[in-house]
C-alpha cells in the first residue's frame, strides 16, 4: 500500500543524507521525495512517499523518529489529506499537433510556459494519477521530456504538523 508519510527535519547539512540512509540500508523504497524549508527557517520538511504494509510503516516511522534531527514524522494516509505534484513536460508540437497538446493541456487544467516553433512546454499540477493520465493521453513519440517534482501533501482540516 501507498502512505505519504511527512516530517519535520532539523535544517542542518547531512540530515536529509541520513534520513535517506535509513531506507536503503534497510531495504525501503522511496517512491519520491520531497524537501524544502519551512515558514522556520531552521526546519525543513519532507514528503516521503513510500509502499508497505502497516507494519513496514510503523518500523519506517519508529526509524525516523530515533534520528537526531528529526522532529516529527506523520503519515498522512491515515487520515484526509491532499496530495499534489508538478510536472513539466516538453512535448512535440508541429502542424496539428499544436493544436492538439493545446486541447489535451486544457482539459487536463495545465498551462503551456513556453514555446518554440516546434515544441510546447507544459506545466500540470495535480496528484500522481493525474499527471500519469496525461502521459498516457499523449502520443509517446511526441513526448521529449518530462521532470516531477515527486509528491508534496499536507492533512487535511485540523490536521497539523508543526513543533
Amino acid at each position: 500500500m501507498k502512505h505519504v508519510i511527512a516530517v519535520l527535519l532539523e535544517n542542518e547539512p547531512g540530515a536529509l543524507s541520513r534520513v535517506v540512509a535509513l531506507f536503503s540500508a534497510r531495504g525501503y523504497n522511496i517512491e519520491s521525495l520531497s524537501v524544502a524549508p519551512t515558514e522556520d527557517a531552521s526546519l525543513s520538511r519532507l514528503t516521503i512517499v513510500t509502499t508497505g504494509s502497516d507494519d513496514i510503516i510503523e518500523q519506517i516511522t519508529k526509524h525516523l523518529n530515533r534520528l537526531i534531527e528529526v522532529v516529527k514524522v506523520v503519515d498522512l494516509t491515515e487520515g484526509s489529506f491532499t496530495e499534489r505534484e508538478l510536472m513539466l513536460i516538453k512535448v512535440r508540437a508541429v502542424g496539428k499537433e499544436r493544436e492538439e497538446m493545446s486541447r489535451m493541456t486544457d482539459i487536463f487544467r495545465g498551462r503551456i510556459i513556453d514555446v518554440t516553433e516546434k515544441t510546447y512546454t507544459i506545466e500540470l499540477t495535480g496528484d500522481s494519477a493525474k499527471l500519469d493520465a496525461f502521459i498516457a493521453a499523449v502520443d509517446r513519440a511526441a513526448i521529449l521530456e518530462t521532470v516531477r517534482t515527486g509528491a508534496c501533501g499536507i492533512g487535511r482540516g485540523e490536521r497539523i504538523l508543526r513543533v
